[in-house]
C-alpha cells in the first residue's frame, strides 16, 4: 500500500470509528425527566387568592403536569364535611377545581399546556362515587385516581389492613371498568412491623398488580424508617408516581407516623428537593428503571411556594436518569 492509499484508508477508518463512537454515545447517553409535575397541595393559598396568575407562574417555572387534591363537588358528603371542619385550621378552603367550574379550570390549564394525570380523593368517594369520579377524571384526561391516606380509624390493626387490601382490589376493579386506574399513596404510617408483618408489604402482596398501583412520597417514606430505593426495586411496576421533596437532616417520626400531628412535627425539616440529605438522584434513577411514570414536586403548604417550587424544579430537571 502506497502512502496515498494508506492515508486515505486511515482517514476512512478514523471516520468510521468516530461515527461508531457518536452512535454509541447517543445510545447510552443520559436523559432527564421529560415532564415534571406539581401536587397543588403545595400552594393552596395562592390558588385561592389568584388562580389564574398562580397557574401562569407554575407554567413559567416549567411544570408540565398537575396533581389535584379533593374534595370535589361530587365527593362523598363525609369527605366534604371533614374538609369544611379543617377550614379555620388550614387558613384556606379551596380544593378540587380551586373554586372554579370544571370547564374554566380546564380552559386555564389548557392555555398553559398543563395536564392532570392524577387526582387525589378519599376512600368514600372511591367506593361510592366512582362513576362521578371517573367522569371528572375523563374530562381532565386523568389516568389515576388516588387515595392519599387511609383514615386512621380504618387501620387499627393488621386485620384492618388486610381488609383494606381487598377493598382496594374492588376499587381498582371499578376504576378499570371506567377506563382509569386506582393508586394508593401510603403516607408515613404502616412502614414498620405490626404483629410481625409490615402493613404496607401486606397491602402490596394482597392487592392485584393489575388493579392497584402506588404513589410514593420519598420524604414520608424515609420518615417512617423505610428505604425508598429498596421499596421501588422490590415492587417494580407497582409504583407509578412519586412525590418529591427533601429533608434538611435525616429525621424519623417520634411516633409511628399514623396521624397529622406526627406529620406536622416534621414540617421544620421539610425543604425543596435538592436542598437536603435524601439521595434523590439515586431515587429518581431507580424510579425510572422500575416503571414510575409521573414525578410530582410537593412541598406541604410551602412557606415560599413559587420560590420553593422553582428551586425543586431546577434540581430535578438536571438529574440524569
Amino acid at each position: 500500500m502506497n502512502r496515498k492509499d494508506f492515508i486515505k484508508t486511515s482517514t476512512l477508518v478514523a471516520a468510521s470509528i468516530g461515527l461508531s463512537n457518536a452512535l454509541l454515545s447517543q445510545t447510552f447517553s443520559s436523559s432527564t425527566i421529560p415532564k415534571i409535575g406539581l401536587q397543588l397541595w403545595t400552594l393552596p393559598k395562592l390558588l385561592e387568592s389568584n388562580f389564574d396568575q398562580t397557574i401562569q407562574q407554575i407554567a413559567e417555572i416549567g411544570i408540565k403536569e398537575l396533581e389535584l387534591y379533593g374534595p370535589f363537588t361530587f365527593s362523598d358528603v363525609r369527605a366534604k364535611t371533614h374538609w369544611k371542619s379543617l377550614g379555620s385550621l388550614l387558613g384556606f378552603s379551596v380544593s378540587g377545581y380551586m373554586g372554579n367550574s370544571p370547564e374554566y379550570f380546564f380552559e386555564v390549564l389548557n392555555t398553559h399546556q398543563l395536564t392532570v394525570p392524577s387526582i387525589h380523593t378519599d376512600i368514600y368517594t372511591l367506593e361510592e362515587q366512582m362513576p362521578a369520579l371517573a367522569k371528572a377524571a375523563r374530562q381532565l384526561n386523568s389516568t389515576y385516581v388516588v387515595l392519599p391516606a387511609i383514615p386512621e380509624e380504618l387501620r387499627p390493626d393488621l386485620k384492618a389492613y388486610a381488609n383494606m387490601a381487598q377493598r382496594f382490589n374492588e376499587i381498582g376493579r371499578q376504576a378499570k371498568e371506567e377506563g382509569i386506574r386506582f393508586a394508593y399513596h401510603n403516607h408515613g404510617y404502616g412502614l414498620q412491623a405490626m404483629e410481625g408483618i409490615v402493613p404496607l408489604k401486606l397491602v402490596l402482596e394482597e392487592t392485584d398488580p393489575e388493579l392497584v398501583f402506588f404513589e410514593m412520597d420519598v420524604f414520608w417514606t424515609t420518615a417512617g424508617k423505610a428505604n425508598p430505593i429498596q421499596l421501588l426495586k422490590e415492587n417494580a411496576g407497582r409504583y407509578k408516581m412519586l412525590h418529591l421533596k427533601d429533608m434538611k437532616t435525616l429525621t424519623y417520626f417520634k411516633g409511628n407516623g399514623s396521624n397529622p400531628d406526627d406529620w406536622v412535627e416534621l414540617f421544620p425539616v421539610l425543604v425543596p428537593a435538592g436542598e437536603g440529605v435524601l439521595p434523590l438522584a439515586d431515587i429518581l434513577k431507580t424510579a425510572n428503571q422500575t416503571g414510575v411514570e409521573h414525578y410530582f414536586i410537593e412541598h406541604d403548604l410551602a412557606p415560599q411556594p413559587i420560590q420553593n417550587i422553582a428551586s425543586a424544579f431546577n434540581f430535578i430537571s438536571k438529574v440524569e436518569i
